[in-house]
């Protein structure tokens, strides 16, 4: 038997301290989001595509039921789509976004949070017995499913890895779903869950496994540990443990990001420095953007060039650098920017891919001063309003009334192809559909 099995049972430890785990997860996210301002596509497929109109990353319930495969390029089952009439969307990050947002706003209003993603996010449910956390997950998804629009799946278990498990079970059946290790047909969920849908379980982690003649959720949580420890690491440990009731995943109600990251792949490949300028300066500016509205500063900045790896001699590089005081002033970080790409830039080669990742992130109000910038204090006055004005007038006239010339005047070669993009951003009031009475 493993050693921590001998210890106290933790799952009965969990109901002693009254506390379970949720995860809530939006269904179809993308598709959903499009289908919010076209109610006329309830009832019809929705597939959304990958940046540049790639791959199908997202698909409505009408269209799996057509058993559109995920991540299939668009353009080989371009014929199948228009027989079936499935309306095709270009990913429209500005719309989900917002959606998203407010989403994990209604979740965090209502219990401590931590969000996985753009559509996920762990909840503890504090002070909760099972019948409890049933009604808070059923109130938490009837004000999404009110406020936003969006119908949402809940897993609740004692472990994180196990409410994921619990939200796949809530997505098949109604919605909301406890899992628990005291139940009688605990093992049978198990001996029916791949063990390649186990959260944590990778590629690799599958093919070892399964050369195991470890198939499902059951046979690891039955595995030997020492096993899965030398070759699962520790994380697998974690991943055993979860299996077993014991929560080894810690939960982190960080509400400050650790970096900001604005990076696409280009329509077409660029050649130039100059389109790679422009570029990168579009990223810089939109990610300043992005920090001043979350009211946060940077420490540092960096800059990502890649080509793409099929190709021969393929290269990619990345380079970084801090700031002498966190700030948020687009002009600076334009002029840091732009100093990295020069030094990292090689000519001759066909960039596909660029980016800058702000780190370093903290909230506007917890600066450490210094002397340098005490006798600034008055020129760092004036550049945070300048930097103020230039997102009101954008905000209220629409993005990029005011643009850097560092940006480019028209629309570049290099942006991402949107062919088929709604029209719709929440943020920007001239874009919202108008409803006639």
């Amino acid at each position: 038997m493993n050693n921590f099995l001998q210890k106290e049972n933790k799952y009965q430890q969990l109901i002693k301290e009254n506390n379970l785990y949720a995860l809530i997860d939006c269904n179809n996210f993308y598709a959903s989001c499009e289908e919010l301002f076209r109610p006329d596509l309830k009832d019809k497929p929705i597939v959304v595509l990958s940046n540049n109109d790639g791959c199908i990353v997202a698909r409505s319930k009408k269209a799996k039921e057509l058993n559109i495969p995920m991540g299939e390029p668009e353009f080989k089952i371009r014929n199948f789509l228009k027989l079936h009439n499935v309306e095709v969307f270009s990913s429209n990050y500005a719309l989900y976004g917002d959606i998203s947002s407010r989403v994990m706003d209604i979740i965090q209003n209502t219990c401590p949070c931590e969000p996985y993603s753009i559509d996920e996010a762990f909840c503890v449910l504090e002070n909760s017995f099972a019948i409890n956390a049933q009604e808070i997950a059923k109130d938490i998804r009837n004000k999404i499913q009110k406020w936003v629009g969006i119908t949402s799946s809940i897993g609740i278990a004692p472990t994180k890895t196990l409410a994921k498990i619990a939200n796949h079970i809530a997505k098949k059946n109604t919605g909301i779903f406890t899992l628990d290790p005291m139940q009688q047909d605990f093992d049978t969920i198990l001996k029916n869950f791949p063990v390649h849908d186990i959260w944590g379980i990778g590629r690799k982690q599958t093919e070892k496994l399964l050369r195991q003649n470890i198939k499902t959720a059951y046979d690891l949580k039955n595995a030997s540990e020492e096993w899965v420890q030398k070759n699962l690491t520790i994380t697998g440990l974690k991943t055993l443990r979860e299996l077993h009731g014991f929560s080894c995943i810690e939960t982190e109600f960080c509400e400050t990001p650790k970096s900001l990251v604005c990076s696409r792949s280009f329509g077409v490949k660029i050649k130039t420095i100059e389109e790679l300028k422009e570029a990168i300066s579009s990223f810089t500016v939109r990610g300043a953007e992005r920090l001043r509205q979350k009211k946060l500063v940077a420490q540092g900045l960096a800059v990502h060039i890649r080509t793409s790896k099929n190709i021969e001699n393929s290269y990619k590089n990345t380079i970084s650098t801090t700031f002498y005081q966190a700030h948020n002033d687009t002009r600076i970080m334009l002029h840091s920017a732009h100093a990295l790409l020069k030094e990292i830039y090689q000519n001759g080669y066909p960039y596909m891919k660029a980016g800058i990742m702000y780190f370093g992130l903290i909230k506007e109000n917890a600066i450490q001063k210094n002397l340098l910038s005490l006798e600034n204090e008055e020129n760092e006055l004036k550049a945070e309003k300048l930097m103020q004005s230039l997102d009101i007038i954008n905000q209220r006239y629409g993005k990029r009334t005011i643009k850097f010339g560092a940006e480019g005047i028209a629309k570049a070669n290099w942006y991402m192809k949107q062919e088929h993009k709604s029209p719709y951003n929440p943020r920007e009031i001239h874009q919202l559909p108008i409803v006639k009475l």
